[in-house]
């Protein structure tokens, strides 16, 4: 991605810190929340991959058009997985914009800014993702706990982890966006 070094290294570190933890999460938990694990994974891992600076590491002309065919394939398991359940559509708008970066970045000339403002796309995305930011930070807010509750056991099995893990990768997911 374009941009500044420092930031680039931050969201590197950001998205391989929370793909490692949905790896984590995929050892436990029913089939479903192991396959959702497993797509976020995936994402966090590919959005540390794509946010290390050009400065760094210039990706081979082969690899934007890998990633656009890696997350197209993404997208139309979550479309399938979208008749089980609504988390699902989060996912096809995730692997969907990370189509978008890729194909985008692909026709982009490394460390030039058309300057030609925001695409529509482009814009598009940031609202949404600006709006799951905002709604997920507010669902981290704390609650209290239900008395007789059992205990959570283990931090694969922490729910309000999981969610910071998708507010992170939301945040990651609007700067990312906004250095397209």
């Amino acid at each position: 991605m374009h941009g500044p070094a420092s930031s680039g290294w931050l969201l590197v570190a950001l998205c391989a810190a929370t793909g490692g933890y949905c790896l984590l999460r995929m050892r436990s938990g029913t089939r479903e929340q192991r396959r959702i694990a497993g797509s976020e994974a995936l994402m966090g891992f590919a959005m540390a991959a794509m946010a290390v600076p050009a400065v760094v590491f210039t990706p081979p002309g082969w690899a934007w058009p890998g990633y656009a065919v890696v997350f197209g394939l993404a997208a139309v398991r979550a479309l399938w997985a979208a008749r089980r359940s609504a988390h699902h559509l989060h996912h096809l708008v995730g692997a969907s914009a990370m189509v978008y970066m890729a194909v985008v970045m692909a026709g982009a000339p490394a460390h030039h800014h058309t300057g030609g403002g925001v695409p529509l796309v482009t814009g598009a995305l940031l609202l949404y993702f600006a709006g799951y930011v905002l709604l997920s930070g507010a669902r981290l807010v704390p609650v209290a706990a239900v008395a007789g509750a059992p205990p959570v056991a283990g931090w694969s099995h922490r729910p309000e982890l999981a969610r910071a893990c998708r507010l992170s990768m939301g945040i990651a997911m609007v700067a990312m966006l906004l250095t397209l």
